[in-house]
């Protein structure tokens, strides 16, 4: 069965994280997104699977090559230009010639995509879409069905007051060929604007379909945290790299090669990379590491991101909801504010703003 990820987009949501791969490509538990994502389609027979490029493509392409690691086939749509959701997917008519599935790149989910396209051929729909219910709707592109499950309505990250509906668009489609009569060739084109408010206009048979598994849209850096937090605690079913094993109050993933040093303190749900070193008397507390970063001697990091290639200097203080970019060097005692995105390669001075 064919299958296509959307991973053409550029993440900057997840800046200055995104600077050097894109955000399909970002760790998720040690292994990038888009891992998570070959598996699961894997898990459930989609084994021909496109990807379209655009940002950083060669990173994706480097990586996933052939596919044949992941036992499918990688195909990979290169966009110069960047065609939209659905612009992107009718660049890719040729292939997807029989039932498919689209998913995401930026999602973390266990989906079972069976039994969603067991709902879609039950139902002989043209369309099906994974719905997820959520709290905040003001975040999501929310859907509206009747009772049976078809759509009838849209509503675009509406305020709690207005909003009809709390089930949220998880960008997990399927489709069945005939969906390319609604795109035009060529031209940018988005599902969501444009396809789906057609869709239910001439009455299409056009489903949602509720979904019980775990969705996360990595839409920026607090879900990015909090999405690892739920691997470690169990609450998706998705594989990692490296062990796992108690902190206080949480769990540590350590990648391979890590060494971490004496009386350093690890509170919370905490992610360290492969070869990464914890100096002696650092704290780290719900932290993200990325592979091959320092963290020097009392070194503390708070509820943070840190990239790839990284040296933390003895002393500093990296508090909460802070992002240091890939390859930066902190001197030490340099304290980074809280919500502050470090983009300098090399800091020598405290940074105070946020």
């Amino acid at each position: 069965m064919k299958a296509m990820i959307m991973a053409a987009g550029v993440g900057s949501r997840l800046m200055p994280l995104t600077m050097q791969i894109p955000k399909p490509m970002v760790p998720m538990a040690n292994k990038p997104l888009m891992e998570n994502i070959v598996e699961v389609l894997q898990e459930h027979g989609f084994t021909d699977i496109m990807a379209n490029l655009h940002y950083h493509a060669n990173v994706i392409e480097d990586y996933f090559a052939d596919g044949s690691h992941w036992r499918v086939n990688m195909n990979y749509s290169l966009e110069t230009e960047l065609l939209g959701t659905a612009g992107g997917i009718k660049n890719c008519e040729n292939f997807l010639d029989e039932t498919f599935v689209v998913v995401s790149g930026d999602a973390l989910t266990d989906i079972d995509l069976s039994k969603l396209l067991a709902e879609h051929r039950g139902r002989g729909a043209l369309a099906t879409i994974a719905l997820k219910e959520v709290a905040e709707v003001e975040h999501f592109g929310v859907v509206v069905t009747d009772e049976l499950g078809r759509i009838n309505q849209f509503q675009e990250k509406p305020s709690p007051e207005i909003a009809l509906s709390n089930l949220a668009n998880t960008g997990i489609y399927i489709f069945e060929p005939e969906i390319f009569k609604y795109i035009p060739v060529r031209q940018f084109y988005d599902f969501g604007k444009q396809v789906f408010p057609h869709l239910v206009k001439i009455k299409a048979p056009f489903y949602g379909v509720k979904v019980a598994d775990y969705w996360c849209d990595i839409g920026n850096l607090d879900t990015y945290r909090s999405a690892h937090s739920d691997i470690l605690q169990g609450l998706v079913k998705v594989s990692t790299k490296g062990d796992i094993r108690g902190s206080v109050n949480g769990k540590v993933l350590s990648g391979e090669g890590v060494i971490i040093g004496k009386d350093v303190r690890l509170e919370g749900d905490i992610v360290i990379g492969e070869n990464c070193i914890i100096e002696d008397g650092a704290s780290l507390k719900d932290a993200v590491i990325w592979s091959n970063t320092l963290i020097g001697k009392g070194a503390v990091i708070e509820d943070s991101v840190i990239g790839e290639d990284c040296h933390i200097g003895e002393l500093c203080h990296i508090r909460p909801s802070a992002v240091i970019a890939g390859g930066c060097v902190l001197d030490k005692n340099i304290t980074i504010n809280t919500g502050q995105k470090v983009f300098n390669k090399t800091v020598n001075h405290n940074l105070n703003q946020g």
